[in-house]
């Protein structure tokens, strides 16, 4: 049926509104219709543009909260930690279990020995991060985790470049744009803000030009794209550096925008033209790296330079890989090169997952508020740490970056971290699934020196296996919670409670009220959950509350749409860019000063480990790339029917590499290299270049008998290893493939 024609509430059905947050990127409107207490139908947003409406993931959702495979009941570990056997406990016993480990491991070895993370998925403003937040810093403090698993090598560029990790035009923008690079850009397969296709649609019909850059021809690319240019994994860099070789020496480059608003352009024409290492970045020697032709590229960088305005949205696919922060860091160079900074249609060339510049003084929305980790605000700054900015660093507040959780627990003092680590708390995050050389974080969790392990979830993921004591959390269509949106439509959401949680499952709140209460913490919270929203809703620029849960949306309406920079361009006297400069930092002084040769001042193309031409190659050929795919938000809704129907868990082979290994389309093949193995079918395709492969990450770890994972899970392959600003290596691997006998 037309989404203008959905059925209205039948006979003693009630339609409830609600926004889904499944940490997909997008947030969008579901029509939740429930009768005699149960979800029948979910339906989305058929109002006035722009409409917020939801994929198939939340259009599936009622498949996920009535799945026979979730956790309804408190459990406790029976059998070996991983081998997945537990007995139903009461909530007194889980409670009283978990608030006594966390208080002996407290009181013998000390609050630095407790490490806690907690990952995106059906959160918001009280529930999630927020309330686990707060109760684990009033217990005492503990171990936290840096690093954004999806974009910290994006983060890092945009505090250096532009001192604000919030450097985005709105998608609507993309209306006015007459040329744009989808770089590693797959928003019809990972949303990336609710209505980025429609805006790529639209500018489409508006004569854009569209070229998309990528190892594979995604979806988003035979969609949109006019072109395709493949290009090898981890070496990104060196074209976007060829580019502004072209500009450079053809002096196609805006060098009025450079003088006025950007510092140390000289020092990075003088490395690009080879003053620096006797190396000029040529077409041709990118050509040798990247596999993109040297005419394509110089053909490119003199559109990129010539057309006007032109947005470069640097995907972060490119930057999950070793060096990854220099991709963007060469992006946004290149946008400033072409004055495209801060003008309609244009784009910061930032990476293509963050917000907004600035804040909207109409879109603030308080979370639920939480003193400081006495753990973690009392440790020294992290070393070759991104300038500090306050909107980020609540929420990369530790120690250990996440490539490296395993090592920490398993090595602990001796291997240089800050404690030895005695208790796990996990809430929304699928440790060791969605964590690099999975095998190693298994061991980290088979570990006898970690003695409790705690996880909250809703499902047996392969995290929760590992628990031992697992505490079920209900989904967000079971509880109340409010968002705030910067995607293409400005909006507040709130998800209003549509039936009641399942079996025994509770909700984030509920839990830290509970365990707050047997931990004897005074003063964790005083009021209702209706009572904390409708606090954080009064300190924010929402309508008045009831509106706001009658309706369940509120859309801001721009007279046009937002320019990140548009003030500092036009007056950047009153104005200037929020770095020590004031300009856009081409050349960072912060960076100089710090004086790591894998953390240069300007960027620069640096070879990846497990790269074409790393000796490794000789045995493990062909690159991987870690694709997200449409019917799974990371490793969330893995089996829900409807959605497993839709996508399979395959390989992406080239048939020249197939053909090489005897590989036909639909074999069960074998993917491995030294850290593991995992078997799954190979779809052999054009769609995806030569020496490179491609495995949708998110499958659940499946082991068998032999530690061969039989899921197509592709974690137990990548190297646990982040650059060195923190970015999380996800394609930065080499594998061989071998048919499945």
């Amino acid at each position: 049926m037309a989404i203008q024609e959905m059925e209205k509430p039948g006979a003693g059905e009630k339609t409830v509104m609600s926004v889904c947050c499944s940490h997909c990127g997008g947030a969008c409107l579901l029509k939740v219709h429930v009768k005699d207490g149960g979800i029948t139908r979910i339906e989305t947003d058929a109002g006035r543009e722009p409409q917020m409406r939801a994929c198939l993931k939340g259009r599936a959702y009622r498949q996920r909260v009535y799945a026979p495979d979730r956790i309804l009941y408190p459990m406790k570990r029976v059998g070996e930690r991983g081998e997945g056997k537990f007995e139903r406990i009461s909530w007194d016993e889980a409670l009283e279990t978990v608030a006594g480990e966390l208080n002996r491991v407290r009181e013998k070895y000390g609050s630095p020995s407790i490490l806690f993370k907690v990952s995106g998925g059906d959160q918001g403003s009280l529930h999630g991060r927020p309330c686990f937040q707060r109760l684990m810093n009033m217990a005492g403090g503990c171990s936290e985790i840096w690093g954004f698993f999806s974009y910290e090598g994006a983060i890092f560029a945009q505090l250096v470049n532009y001192g604000t990790p919030l450097p985005s035009n709105m998608r609507d923008d993309l209306i006015n744009s007459r040329l744009i690079f989808l770089w590693g850009f797959d928003p019809a397969e990972t949303v990336l803000q609710t209505n980025t296709t429609w805006a790529l649609a639209r500018a489409r019909e508006a004569g854009a030009r569209i070229i998309s850059i990528d190892p594979q021809y995604n979806n988003t690319a035979a969609t949109f794209a006019g072109e395709w240019v493949p290009i090898r994994p981890g070496t990104d860099t060196a074209m976007l550096l060829a580019m502004a070789h072209v500009m450079i020496q053809e002096s196609l480059q805006d060098q009025q925008f450079l003088d006025k608003y950007t510092v140390g352009f000289e020092q990075f024409r003088d490395y690009v033209l080879g003053g620096e290492d006797g190396v000029p970045k040529t077409p041709a020697w990118a050509e040798e790296i990247t596999g993109v032709p040297a005419d394509t590229i110089e053909s490119l960088a003199r559109d990129y330079a010539a057309t006007k305005p032109a947005a470069l949205m640097a995907g972060i696919a490119a930057g999950r890989t070793a060096y990854g922060e220099q991709f963007h860091r060469a992006a946004i160079t290149l946008a400033a090169m072409t004055g495209n900074v801060g003008v309609h249609g244009g784009d910061s060339g930032a990476g293509s997952y963050t917000g907004y510049r600035g804040r909207f003084p109409s879109l603030t929305l308080p979370a639920m508020p939480s003193p400081p980790n006495p753990v973690e605000s009392k440790a020294p700054p992290r070393e070759y740490a991104a300038p500090s900015h306050p909107d980020f660093n609540r929420l990369r507040p530790g120690h250990i970056n996440i490539a490296k959780l395993a090592d920490a627990i398993l090595h602990g003092k001796s291997g240089g971290y800050p404690a030895d680590y005695k208790l796990l708390f996990l809430v929304n995050t699928n440790f060791p699934n969605q964590y690099l050389n999975l095998n190693k974080a298994v061991a980290a969790l088979k570990n006898p020196g970690l003695e409790f392990v705690v996880v909250c979830d809703q499902f047996m993921t392969p995290c929760a296996r590992f628990a031992d004591v697992l505490l079920p959390v209900c989904t967000f269509l079971e509880r109340n919670d409010v968002t705030a949106s910067s995607g293409d439509a400005l909006y507040y959401g709130y998800m209003n409670q549509a039936i009641e949680p399942r079996g025994e499952s509770k909700s984030h709140f509920d839990i830290c009220t509970a365990l707050a209460a047997q931990l004897g913490i005074e003063g964790y919270s005083d009021k209702t959950e209706d009572e904390w929203l409708r606090e954080l809703v009064k300190n924010s620029g929402a309508p008045d509350y009831d509106s706001l849960k009658r309706d369940g949306i509120y859309k801001l309406r721009l007279a046009e749409p937002y320019v990140a920079f548009e003030e500092e361009i036009a007056d950047p006297g009153n104005h200037p860019f929020p770095t020590p400069s004031g300009k856009i930092e081409i050349y960072s002084q912060y960076l100089a000063d710090m004086g790591h040769p894998l953390l240069p001042p300007i960027p620069k193309y640096i070879e990846t480990w497990e790269s074409r031409n790393d000796p490794l190659a000789q045995k493990y050929p062909l690159q991987l790339v870690t694709k997200h795919v449409l019917r799974r938000a990371h490793s969330q809704n893995e089996t829900v029917p409807w959605l497993r129907e839709v996508q399979r868990q395959e390989i992406r082979i080239n048939p020249s590499d197939a053909e090489a290994r005897g590989i036909r389309d639909g074999d069960n093949v074998r993917v491995f290299n030294d850290r593991g193995a995992t078997v799954l079918p190979a779809r052999v395709t054009e769609t995806i270049m030569p020496g490179t492969v491609s495995i949708p990450q998110g499958a659940w770890y499946t082991p068998d008998e032999n530690g061969i994972d039989r899921a197509g899970c592709s974690n137990v392959l990548t190297r646990d290893e982040p650059s060195m600003a923190g970015a999380y290596p996800t394609n930065t691997t080499l594998v061989e493939v071998r048919r499945q006998e």
